[in-house]
Parts: structure tokens; sequence; C-alpha cells
């Protein structure tokens, strides 16, 4: 009782100081107040509802880095940057010295000792299992295949059934039914057909959403707090631990169907049009378990770029005409013609500047240090990269930073202009680039090459386009669009 007591009269305090920084602040302060004990966490929860934004002008009148002051006792402070140079020097330069640390292995545990959450030798061993079967060439010939093939008999014949029919549809739940059946196949092998008509709730897919918002909460909440809330099994930590028990669950009915599916083929598979767990499997019996699947960030960029694409139809119409300059409706979307679309694939970095498929990045330091901007890091430092705020800082991209501009993507002599990972951080930067890079950019463009080539998408106005509040950058209320089909290409 004493210690309900004690959460009760903590709330209570906490209540009344938002309060009283609601009823006192100044209207131009947009900096957040240090209050004693309780740090600058009531300024961040009131502004909660606009996170993101916030966070871009506090950078922006903070030369980039600003040290974020939690509540007392509790190691929530936080150094936050979007500075270049800061971020070369943790992803890249003085990489050894910024891992992910025990702590985020914590607020990550959903995802076990995979490669979101290893360090040192674990993470290299399994950084080279992965390159060995991403670059496989039958991996990537069975990555293609699987994405081709879910593209025609899967996304095209919904798209025609809402065109016919004339409904209204959430473009952003299709894309997500699209790229967690094209994962989940390349991950197991097995189709969990999410993408159809019916459109039926996958457990896996939901247990995915629940976790990516979970990690977010746990980031700004005091790690006792969540803990005991996890422990309860109340609130948001109650979705985490049935999300954990949907992936131990889903998982194993996977590796067992796999394990039965290998002793079957009696050696017969010879790595060609292998998925990702018989590899694994093959490779260490142990290892297999690392494979829990994450929330494709696929999904999240093409909604981000269709509704770009909407309030900027001048772009739409160029990336048509270099469809139909580079002979793509007779010649088909093979990877030497996709590589042609320089205009898109401008576009499509664009869209991933201003809307990251991933909300941010999290590193802890080993030892103290100096950044390039000066500022002091202790060791055991939490040091937050956060996308979102680095894409519309005017001292990195210009004045027209929070403009939709695909040319700031292209050379004068009209090829693809390149901008250091420190900048472009949409595929990570240094030693944990994205091995999937390539296959993600060609996804895209295959995808939206055969939107743009057969279908018109009109957004729904009047509905409000924000992001919600998690790891992966989502819509909140997604995109509900109409779709027609064009009969002149």
């Amino acid at each position: 009782m004493a210690s309900i007591s004690l959460l009760e009269a903590s709330m209570a305090i906490l209540c009344f100081l938002i309060l009283f920084y609601l009823l006192f602040k100044k209207p131009h302060d947009r900096f957040p107040r240090n209050w004693p004990v309780l740090g600058m966490l009531p300024g961040l929860l009131v502004s909660l509802h606009r996170l993101y934004d916030y966070s871009v002008e506090i950078l922006e009148i903070s030369d980039l880095t600003f040290l974020l002051k939690g509540p007392r006792f509790f190691g929530m402070d936080m150094l936050v940057t979007v500075d270049p140079a800061n971020i070369h020097h943790i992803m890249s330069s003085n990489f050894s010295n910024y891992i992910k640390g025990p702590e985020f292995h914590d607020v990550f545990d959903v995802f076990g000792d995979g490669i979101l959450t290893a360090d040192s030798e674990l993470w290299r061993n399994l950084r080279r299992s992965y390159q060995a079967m991403v670059h496989h060439q039958g991996f990537q010939k069975f990555s293609v295949s699987t994405m081709t093939s879910k593209l025609k008999d899967g996304l095209v014949p919904l798209l025609n059934h809402f065109a016919e029919e004339g409904t209204t549809v959430d473009l952003q739940d299709l894309f997500g039914r699209f790229t967690f059946d094209t994962i989940l196949i390349l991950i197991t092998g097995s189709d969990p057909k999410s993408l159809s008509i019916e459109m039926h709730e996958d457990e896996l897919a939901k247990a995915l959403e629940d976790v990516g918002e979970g990690v977010f909460y746990r980031h700004i909440k005091p790690r006792f707090m969540w803990k005991l809330q996890n422990w309860m099994g109340l609130g948001q930590e109650k979705k985490m631990s049935q999300a954990n028990a949907t992936f131990d669950r889903v998982c194993s009915r996977y590796i067992s169907a796999k394990r039965e599916e290998i002793i079957r083929s009696q050696g017969v598979l010879n790595g060609e049009g292998e998925d990702l767990l018989t590899s694994f499997m093959k490779l260490d019996t142990a290892k297999y378990k690392l494979l829990k699947p994450r929330r494709d960030t696929t999904a999240s960029a093409l909604s981000w770029f269709f509704w770009l694409l909407s309030e900027n139809p001048i772009v739409v119409a160029k990336i048509r005409q270099e469809i139909i300059d580079n002979d793509l409706p007779r010649t088909g979307n093979g990877q030497e013609n996709l590589d042609k679309l320089v205009y898109l694939q401008a576009a499509l970095f664009e869209a991933m500047r201003l809307y990251p498929p991933v909300s941010f990045e999290r590193k802890s330091s080993v030892e103290s240090d100096v950044l390039p901007s000066g500022h002091k890091v202790d060791a055991n430092s939490k040091i937050i990269i956060c996308l979102y705020a680095l894409g519309r800082m005017k001292a990195v991209w210009g004045e027209d930073a929070l403009q939709f501009k695909p040319e700031r993507w292209i050379t004068e002599n009209g090829g693809p202009k390149h901008e250091p990972s420190s900048k472009f951080l949409a595929f990570n930067s240094g030693p944990r680039t994205c091995l999937g890079k390539h296959l993600a950019i060609t996804q895209m463009k295959t995808v939206v090459v055969e939107i743009l080539q057969k279908y018109d998408i009109k957004v729904i106005q009047g509905q409000k386009i924000e992001p919600g509040l998690g790891f992966i950058l989502s819509m909140k209320h997604g995109l509900r669009v109409t779709i027609t089909k064009r009969y002149s290409t």
C-alpha cells in the first residue's frame, strides 16, 4: 500500500508540474525547461502528440545536438544529435566505442539475440552469416521471384478489385500486407496470405505492430515504470508480453514445419530458392532461433511516397515520362531497366529523407569520448540519432529542406547524386549499413512502376496525415485512397 501511495503521489506531482508548465510557459519559448528532479520530462510529455516536429524545432535551435535531461536518478539522460559529423564519428570512424549495449537489448528484448540487438563478436558472426545468404545468387533470385509473384498474383489483383468496386482502401495497410507476406516467404518459405480480398488480420503482423509502438514508449518512460508494468501485465507492456508469446508460438510452428521439410528432403535442397530459415538451420541448429521477424520498413517508405506524389502531381508526370522514355512498358521491369530510372530513385530517396522508415537510431558509449561538435560523452551514455529531424535540418539540407524536391538527388549531367550515409541514414551507416539495401530499392521501384503504369491513386481529402509514435515511422491513421485503372500509358 505504501508503494502505491508513493506512486500516486508522484503522478499527482507530475500532473501538477505539467499543468504549471502549460499555464506559465512563454508562447515563444520552444526550449524545454529543466525542472528540479523531473528534468525535461514534463515538457516532453506535453509535446508528445507532436514529438517529431518538436524534435525538429529543438535541434534546429540547438545547433544540431541537444542534451535531454530526464528525471534525476532514473538514467534517462540522452544526447540527441543530427549533426552529420557526429553521426559519422559514432557510426563509422569510432564505431567500436558506440554499441547497442545491454540496455538496448533490454528495451528490444522481444527480438532476442538477433542481429538487431547483437554487439561485438556475436554481431560480426551474425552479419557474416546474413551477408553470405543475402548475397547468394540463389537467394537473390528467390527474393526477386517472390516479390514479383506476390506483386502480380497478390497486389495487382487486389488493386483491380478495389478499382472495379470503387471502394476506399487503406493503401498503407495494403503495402503492409504485401511486404509482410513477401518477407515471411523469404524468411520461412511459407506464405501467410494476409494480402487477400478478405483482408484477415494476421496475429504475427499485429504482434509486430504492438512491439514497434511498445519499444518507442520504453524510450520515454523510466525503466522501473515499464518494468513494473511488464511484471504486472498492464498497459502497453501487456501487449508486449502477448506479442512475445505470439512470436514464440508462431516461430516454433514455422521451425517445426521446416525441420520436417528438411528431414523429408534428405539433403535434396541445394540452396536454390532457399529461404533464410532453411539456411540457418543447415548452418547451425542454434542460430535459427535468432530469426525473429521484424516489421518490414518498405511499407512505410511506399506509403509516405505515394502520399507525397498525391501532393506533387508534376513529380508523378516526370516519373511516368521516365518510364516511357526508357521503354519499360515494352521491355519490362528487369534490373537493368530499373537502374535507368534515375528520377524515380531520386523521388524515393527524397521521400525517405523527409519520412525515414526508421524514426531513430540508439547507441551507447563504451568509454568517454568527445564528439566532433565538442559535446562530451561519458561512458555508458545514451545517444539518440533522430532520423526524422535529420532530414529536415536546414543546416544540413539547405533552406529548402522542408520541400519535396527529387532534383536534389540528381547531378547536373543527369546521373544519381550520392549523399553520405551520415547525412542520409535511411539504410543505416558504417559497418551496420543495411545488407538488403539493393533488394529494397529494387522492390520499391518495381512496385511503383507497376502501380503508376496501371493506376491513378487519389488520396481522400480531409483525412489527417501524421506519423504515429513508434520505432517504424508509419502513418498514424493510415492512407485512405481510391484507385482508378489507367487505359493509356
